[in-house]
């Protein structure tokens, strides 16, 4: 008797440590939580994530001039601003934003860089803008200037949905080497390449969520911006090429007779067509024989512009074909070092079926032209132009075109708070790289199959941050996950396994069309989704952008029923973390047929445990769940069940 004792209590700790270590930490009713995302909408923002009757916003148009000294790497000017006052608020000051400050030491970038640098560093450089007058409809004008923001303080109130003031600012300041990978300038064999960007005062955004839109500038949190119309020259030595933001409106000034023609064919060619080639960049003959030249530009409704500036630059175009029938042109301009079928002289092809693709996708292309300009930035996008390593090459090239363009869809059409939010534009543009590498020229650089269960280890390692953090306070060794990796996963997720291709772009392609060139804010973008594909999405939004929630789903038992095979039987599954995802289910039989079963997320909604009764009339050899790993389940290890062998011990 004692023995049987024994051996029952030993029975009864196996099966208690068993269920200790399959207990689950799941919460249905903190996932489901009907109040989380419940929201009232106001007459600006629609509960539908659509803007509501009286939504406003601010907008600035900009006319610059400035001048680049080469040898001092100087560029100085001036910018008029015409900024209009849409909201129902007097404003008696304004704020703008003065990035080129934090390229300074004693800046906040600079002060909270770390010893050992890093992409972001701001130190070792004596940078920042050089004011020297401020002038508001024509008079000079009170001014502060903390960090990179400088506040003007009106005289009088620019007055409620039609104040307008016109701000004149004078204005220089050097350009770092490496301007936090945003900007800067890349030694070449020919010439120094000047990537120009964060170049003018630009106005902050003051907007119905949280009026002034002042977070300093640091490096890692990207831009906020208003829009409107830009008109900006560019003096340079009659040397250079330059490329900017929109459309070059005098052409015939700045280009050769030749280089006219052949900017005229590239304009109507599907191939690329040399404007300037390698063997011309050392030739006089390939540039006007002045001095210096002022190259014009213009850029309708946009945030920002950028441009870039060389004589060392080899320059090749060709025509973009969108869905209307407008056309653009794909522009690239790089050094001799950059040069080659493997490298930059494919850039245009890949700017063309890049722009291509998401205009027929998405929303169309609004710039003129699009450019890639090879020099020290690794990667960076501006309304209309991109900055990428010159040394980028085949596939490389491919996904930093790529991503870099398709961030002209977020956040330059759909304008996003860079500062705060960056998941809204690298999340969306990383999910949006995934089909459009896999359709480029019949799927030449075709991603490989993504293995979630091999994912889900970095996904979710220790020392993760939850997506909805400010990019500054994202530790630096996890901005890549978490901005840009983690989100775009989940987007794909939520198009391929819960939604489906149909209902999540129907439901996205008509959160880009309403928000084009206005505003939103994460949750416009979460109700938009729920609107549009009729789904109720509080569980996805809370698990994968708010918390550091897991997933491990198991498949925990199974029993015939009446214990013969030939009734069917009763498959458990398990949630065991706090994360869910729909229950995707393979049944293999002795015979090596399988069988599927598919689950809605709502099974969990009343506990971790699922029951389901297969119809299958043949003993089983496995039950998996998330067979095909398309969810980034964290333990793979419990997800397949299998029946006990035993194996009958030899007589001695």
């Amino acid at each position: 008797m004692n023995r049987i004792l024994a051996y029952a209590c030993l029975l009864l700790s196996i099966t208690w440590a068993a269920n200790a270590q399959t207990k689950s930490t799941y919460s249905a009713y903190e996932l489901f939580h009907p109040l989380w995302n419940f929201q009232s909408n106001s007459p600006y923002r629609s509960g539908a994530g659509i803007p509501g009757p009286s939504y406003w916003q601010n907008s600035a148009d900009y006319k610059i001039q400035v001048s680049l000294d080469e040898e001092a790497r100087k560029i100085s000017g001036d910018v008029e601003i015409t900024y209009k006052n849409n909201s129902p608020d007097k404003l008696s000051f304004l704020w703008l934003q003065l990035d080129q400050n934090s390229f300074n030491t004693q800046s906040r970038g600079g002060k909270t860089t770390p010893i050992s640098g890093g992409r972001f560093g701001n130190v070792g450089f004596d940078g920042g803008y050089k004011i020297e007058s401020v002038l508001v409809d024509g008079k000079a004008s009170p001014f502060i200037v903390e960090d990179t923001r400088m506040q003007i303080r009106l005289a009088q109130p620019l007055a409620e949905k039609l104040g307008q003031a016109k701000i004149k600012i004078v204005y220089s300041f050097t350009s770092p080497k490496n301007g936090s990978d945003r900007m800067g300038l890349q030694e070449t064999k020919n010439g120094m390449i000047f990537q120009v960007a964060q170049w003018f005062p630009r106005m902050c955004v003051y907007d119905d969520i949280e009026g002034w839109n002042v977070l300093p500038y640091l490096g890692a949190g990207e831009f906020y911006l208003e829009y409107g119309n830009f008109e900006y020259a560019i003096n340079v030595p009659a040397s250079h090429l330059v490329v900017g933001s929109g459309e070059l409106v005098n052409p015939t000034e700045v280009f050769t007779a030749e280089q006219v023609k052949r900017w005229n064919a590239a304009a109507n060619s599907e191939i690329t067509v040399i404007i300037r080639g390698e063997d011309e960049v050392k030739n006089p003959a390939s540039r006007p024989a002045k001095d210096r030249l002022t190259w014009k530009f213009k850029c309708q409704n946009a945030r920002d512009v950028a441009f870039a500036t060389s004589k060392s630059f080899i320059m090749d175009a060709a025509r973009i074909n969108l869905p209307s029938g407008k056309k653009s042109m794909a522009i690239s301009v790089y050094p001799e070092e950059s040069n080659g079928k493997n490298s930059w002289g494919r850039s245009t092809e890949y700017v063309k079926a890049s722009i291509e693709y998401y205009s027929k996708w998405l929303y169309e292309y609004t710039y003129p032209s699009a450019t890639n300009v090879a020099g020290i930035v690794s990667g960076m996008e501006y309304p209309g132009i991109i900055f990428c390593g010159f040394r980028d090459q085949t596939a490389a090239l491919w996904g930093v075109t790529d991503h870099e363009f398709g961030h002209n869809w977020f956040p330059m059409i759909v304008g996003t708070n860079e500062r705060k939010f960056p998941w809204m534009d690298e999340g969306f543009n990383t999910f949006i790289n995934f089909y459009s590498t896999d359709a480029f020229n019949d799927g030449e650089y075709k991603n490989r199959k993504f293995d979630m269960h091999q994912i889900a280890k970095a996904m979710f390692r220790e020392n993760a941050d939850p997506i909805m953090s400010i990019p500054d306070v994202v530790q630096p060794r996890n901005l890549g996950w978490e901005a840009y990796n983690k989100p775009g996963f989940g987007l794909k997720i939520l198009r391929e396994q819960i939604l489906g291709a149909d209902r999540f772009d129907y439901a996205f392609k008509n959160y880009i069309k309403n928000w084009a060139f206005k505003h939103p804010t994460p949750y416009d973008f979460f109700h938009a989704m729920e609107d549009g594909a009729g789904e109720d999405l509080t569980w996805f939004w809370r698990q994968w952008f708010f918390e550091l929630w897991k997933l491990d789903q198991s498949v925990s038992d199974v029993v015939y029923v009446d214990q013969n095979p030939t009734n069917g039987a009763i498959v458990t599954i398990k949630n065991l973390d706090k994360m869910i995802m729909p229950g995707i289910v393979e049944v293999e039989l002795s015979d090596g047929k399988k069988e599927r079963y598919t689950f809605p997320v709502e099974i969990w909604q009343r506990g971790g445990n699922w029951d389901f009764k297969t119809n299958t009339t043949l003993p089983i050899r496995s039950v998996t769940i998330d067979p095909d790993h398309v969810f980034p389940d964290l333990n793979p290890q419990n997800n397949t069940w299998k029946p006990y062998s035993y194996r009958v011990p030899k007589a001695n």
